[in-house]
């Protein structure tokens, strides 16, 4: 079978980690062509991936024979590439976030549905081996029923007014830090929690880059229907303090806690084991699981369905955020 042939959309920086995906993945999935609003951008590309370039995504779709398309571009662009390529019949994956706004995950929801297509989103970090082994461990009811799940994504961002681009602006990214980088905390809680989220709150701060029109740092509360709660810290101001989890499940049997590295399960009965895991690269692994969702027609990890149940918490722990509420998860 001939690899499957994708259109990438966007030549921007995120598209290089997609790019090592591609080439480590060559005999199943392959990009044959890439569109750029900027033309030194999709000459450059077309030339790295042996790729025909084209400046207008539209034309690219409308000339090449493709299987899918891959997005990658700013975030308040998401949601028209994915309508286009939905409406051109061509399977998607797509970089968070998936869409903006509550009206635009309507559209994302009836595209992909009228199109027939599959949707992925590039949720990289559920290829991470320690979240792989969490999950395992959580569906064989290794710590009962679930209580609380925390996630933290924080980092010292070196963002300054020159280099920030379309971040720096809350129309074109959508928000601040917590829609960017808390978008990952978010969708790998929703992961773990195992249940859909039907309320949230936020507190929101700009500890240090002030010059940013969202929050650098963010809080959040999130409830779901099954009962968990869950407890989400994301920043760009500042690394977290040593020994802050990357991920945590604690339940009625025990607990899990994670460095994003090893990952260690200690029971209330006494029983611990730690697993120590080989490192991945996770955008690798995240292409890899493309390519097979297409081939063998399985379900990816995570749909427009799970991408807009993520949308939904951010939505509502800003809402809570301007008005000081718990706000509902629509």
């Amino acid at each position: 079978m001939a690899p499957l042939k994708v259109g990438l959309i966007g030549g921007g920086g995120i598209a290089s980690a997609h790019i090592r995906g591609y080439r480590e993945h060559a005999d199943k999935i392959g990009v044959t062509a890439v569109a750029d609003a900027r033309q030194e951008t999709a000459a450059a590309r077309g030339e790295e991936l042996g790729a025909t370039a084209y400046t207008d995504y539209a034309e690219m779709l409308a000339s090449e024979e493709l299987d899918a398309v891959d997005i990658c571009l700013p975030h308040h662009l998401h949601r028209d590439a994915i309508v286009a390529a939905a409406q051109a019949g061509k399977h998607i994956l797509c970089e968070k976030p998936l869409c903006l706004t509550a009206e635009e995950a309507a559209d994302v929801r009836a595209a992909v549905r009228a199109g027939g297509v599959t949707l992925m989103c590039a949720h990289n970090q559920l290829f991470m081996p320690a979240v792989a082994k969490a999950k395992e461990l959580l569906d064989a009811g290794t710590i009962g029923t679930v209580y609380e799940v925390r996630t933290t994504d924080s980092f010292y961002n070196d963002f300054d007014p020159a280099t920030m681009g379309w971040r720096a602006s809350s129309r074109t990214s959508g928000g601040g830090e917590l829609i960017d980088t808390g978008y990952h905390p978010t969708y790998l809680m929703l992961h773990l929690a195992g249940g859909l989220p039907v309320e949230a709150t936020a507190m929101l701060s700009t500890h240090r880059l002030k010059f940013m029109e969202g929050e650098d740092s963010a809080q959040v509360l999130i409830r779901f229907d099954n009962g968990v709660v869950g407890q989400l810290v994301t920043s760009w101001a500042y690394q977290p303090a040593p020994n802050t989890e990357r991920f945590s499940v604690v339940g009625e049997l025990g607990s899990l806690r994670s460095d994003g590295n090893s990952l260690t399960s200690r029971l209330r009965s006494g029983a611990s084991e730690t697993f120590d895991l080989e490192p991945n690269d996770t955008f690798v692994a995240e292409i890899g699981h493309f390519a097979d969702s297409l081939l063998g027609g399985t379900r990816p990890l995570h749909t427009e369905e799970e991408g807009l149940a993520v949308l939904g918490i951010l939505l509502a722990a800003y809402e809570g955020a301007r008005s000081k509420t718990i706000a509902p998860i629509r």
